[in-house]
């Protein structure tokens, strides 16, 4: 065993367990990325200390107050399995030091229609920041998919034969609407940006839109993909690039191509589904790509395209765990706005556990809030992240409300919610 851990420990690899600091720096600054990075690790050392993921944005250091942003320790429940102190001054640091690009979203359109083939970003973008911290899911999906990157670079770094192991750079992540795939792979892409900002100068994401990818004319839809494919290869010719390209809800171009298959369309739409399965498996040879695919009807993606995917996750409806961490979330960003005030500390799931959910004034509004989560199971992560919205648009009439006030105002919302869905179902 001794001489398996002595073999992983020497394996470079760059998404490696270890303290993950993710350094903002200033959008305007010039400094390198190295002066930087020693100033933060001289300032993380004077921390001593880390108990999970925090964040600085004040510095008494005037270097680091010109040039940097933010310092965050970040993930750190991804890669601990207990609860124990971080010794900054002993752990190694991983420092990702990156800039923000701030220009959007820019757009491919069809020939000769007005509609989006697909979106562009630059990344590290401005648009995801702080969206994986956001995302909060039942099991360590997070966790699995930086380590399924890892071991995909290690792989490609140390020049494994494809034809003897096999990995096609896909992942696949299924599920009903609006549990949080489309956002933790846009997430995912701008982590591993982050994460390999001293490999990459840069990332590009690039998010097909299938629904047009079929023109009303199916003759011409073979050249779109061609062309489209063309682009992302161009972008992948670049090694400074880090690319990810994802296909969102990938079952409509799978259903083409059963469509087909059935005799119910046109023979042009299996020809340009198939153009596009051998793009994707031309592109996969590169080691500065990936590819981010979802889909809400798991049942619909045919056996041709999940058989290319390497990972095939599930990421269904959040638990009451999930939920109350959702809102404990909104909640303490509610106090940060001065919109719930005064503060007040609301206790996480762990501590009430320690506590064994024993009610006392310390606890009693982190276990009301534990009840709601309970009343809101059910519930999509997309509708729980507009509940505290709801809740104060219809039931509050001041700037600012008390936490107890609100969790009154939460709790009815919630009632609505489902009042609202059984009325639909009628």
């Amino acid at each position: 065993m001794e001489q398996v851990n002595d073999i992983r420990s020497a394996l470079p690899d760059p998404l490696e367990a270890c303290v993950q600091v993710e350094v903002c720096q200033n959008p305007y600054s010039t400094l390198g990325k190295q002066p930087i990075k020693e100033l933060v690790i001289s300032l993380l050392k004077k921390h001593r200390r880390a108990y999970g993921d925090f964040l600085i944005t004040e510095f008494e250091d005037p270097t680091l107050a010109e040039h940097v942003k933010s310092v965050a320790i970040c993930d750190t429940e991804l890669n601990r399995q207990d609860n124990q102190v971080i010794d900054l001054c002993r752990a190694r640091l991983s420092v990702h030091v990156f800039q923000l690009q701030d220009e959007g979203a820019g757009s491919e359109e069809l020939d000769d229609e007005n509609l989006s083939a697909a979106n562009h970003w630059i990344l590290p973008a401005a648009d995801f920041h702080g969206l994986w911290d956001n995302l909060i899911f039942d099991n360590n999906v997070k966790g699995d998919l930086i380590q399924y990157a890892a071991t995909t670079l290690l792989f490609s770094d140390r020049k494994v034969d494809c034809n003897v192991i096999s990995w096609n750079r896909v992942i696949l992540l299924h599920g009903p609407p609006g549990t949080g795939k489309t956002s933790l792979c846009k997430a995912l892409a701008q982590k591993l940006c982050i994460r390999l900002s001293d490999r990459y100068t840069y990332g590009q994401l690039i998010e097909i839109n299938s629904h047009s990818l079929f023109s009303k004319w199916f003759s011409e839809s073979g050249k779109l993909v061609m062309k489209m494919f063309q682009k992302i290869q161009e972008l992948i010719d670049d090694q400074d690039a880090l690319v990810c390209v994802l296909i969102d809800e990938v079952e409509s171009l799978t259903a083409a191509r059963k469509s087909s298959l059935n005799g119910t369309e046109p023979s042009d739409a299996i020809r340009v589904v198939n153009a596009l399965l051998t793009q994707i498996d031309q592109i996969k040879k590169y080691p500065n790509v990936v590819i981010l695919t979802t889909s809400n009807v798991t049942g619909a993606i045919d056996l041709a395209f999940v058989d290319r995917a390497d990972i095939k996750q599930y990421i269904g409806p959040p638990s009451p765990l999930a939920i109350f961490k959702i809102y404990h979330s909104c909640l303490n960003e509610l106090m940060r706005a001065g919109i719930i005030t005064p503060v007040q500390q609301l206790l996480d799931m762990r501590a009430l556990e320690v506590v064994r959910f024993i009610e006392n004034d310390a606890t009693r509004l982190s276990l009301r809030l534990r009840d709601i989560a309970i009343k809101s199971q059910g519930l999509s992560g997309r509708t729980l992240r507009k509940l505290p919205f709801l809740a104060h648009a219809m039931y509050i009439q001041n700037s600012t409300v008390t936490l107890e006030d609100f969790l009154s105002a939460l709790t009815k919302v919630v009632e609505r919610q489902f009042e609202e869905r059984n009325s639909l179902e009628k």
